[in-house]
């Protein structure tokens, strides 16, 4: 690549991660104001050095730029399409930044190195430094900007939604899953006898209970207007822990005696309960003896009504 080329290219660079800061920005603008002030920094520096790669430019070679773009150049560095990420957390943003700004310094010392205009490699040599110190400009101008009380806001509401995105669903899908299969996978157990046929039963109903709850998460709420993150990323979280749930009952019965199975998953049941209830002890500030309470009351009904059925 020439010159010419090269000063048009990180052009294009600049405007691409210019936008990708202001688009951080304006998402964050919200939820975490102060993060997004830091965003909206790091944009300005951006429009700063392509403001610089222009003038050079235009004083170089004219006013029509070459229509070349990083994805036009083998081996040339890759953004990720921030627009497309439905949920952003505080930490892949930051770490975002650093690995933009020192993937951009890596381009400038080659860029500069391969240039044989003086002025051209002065000036990606400077932009070489400053995207090197810009590395750790988030981290400065998060010290400038957010205070104590501007951070444990901020932590509180990364907190607020890794549970409305995960565990809330994790949480519904572990409960749906654990508690009503407990009814077809007993009284499939002591209405035949057979360990294998009661797996069957418990495979079909947990892989079937995590492929319905998954989707009426997902469909159920698009996230948009509560706040609770990506609908796919709910329904992938909702299915798989309710598909856990059902399993974790249903595959001791792969141990051919049938008391011995037996024994087995009603040990599982009563460590699903214990974590549920832990869960929600933890995250949801359930107090522990209530929602034990709550689901060995209901745990104990659906497992009672299954060996009921079965035993008819």
């Amino acid at each position: 690549m020439n010159e010419r080329e090269i000063l048009s290219l990180a052009v294009a660079a600049e405007e691409e991660d210019g936008a990708i800061y202001a688009e951080i920005a304006e998402r964050f603008a919200s939820r975490y104001p102060a993060t997004a002030k830091v965003f909206e920094g790091m944009a300005a520096e951006e429009d700063g050095h392509r403001r610089r790669l222009l003038d050079l430019y235009v004083e170089k070679f004219g006013p029509r730029l070459v229509p070349i773009r990083r994805e036009h150049v083998r081996g040339f560095i890759e953004r990720k399409p921030v627009w497309l990420m439905e949920t952003m957390s505080l930490e892949t943003v930051r770490q975002m930044a650093f690995e933009m700004e020192a993937a951009a310094s890596r381009f400038y010392t080659e860029a500069a190195s391969r240039s044989t205009d003086v002025e051209v490699r002065k000036l990606l040599g400077d932009l070489a430094v400053e995207e090197r110190e810009h590395a750790n400009l988030a981290g400065k101008l998060e010290e400038q900007v957010l205070g104590v009380e501007e951070r444990a806001a901020e932590k509180s509401e990364e907190h607020r939604q890794f549970v409305l995105t995960y565990v809330q669903p994790g949480l519904a899908g572990l409960m749906d899953g654990s508690v009503s299969t407990l009814a077809p996978v007993f009284a499939a157990a002591f209405a035949t006898g057979n360990t294998w046929s009661t797996f069957l039963v418990g495979l079909a109903a947990a892989v079937g209970a995590g492929i319905s709850m998954g989707f009426t998460e997902a469909a159920a709420d698009d996230g948009k207007l509560t706040g609770r993150g990506s609908p796919i990323t709910r329904g992938v979280v909702t299915g798989a822990m309710t598909t856990l749930g059902g399993l974790g009952h249903a595959m001791p019965y792969l141990i051919p005696h049938f008391w011995t199975a037996t024994g087995v998953a009603a040990a599982v049941v009563v460590f699903e309960l214990w974590a549920i209830a832990f869960i929600q002890n933890r995250y949801m500030q359930t107090p522990f003896w209530r929602a034990a309470l709550q689901v060995v009351l209901g745990g104990a009904l659906v497992f009672a009504a299954g060996i009921l059925i079965g035993s008819a």
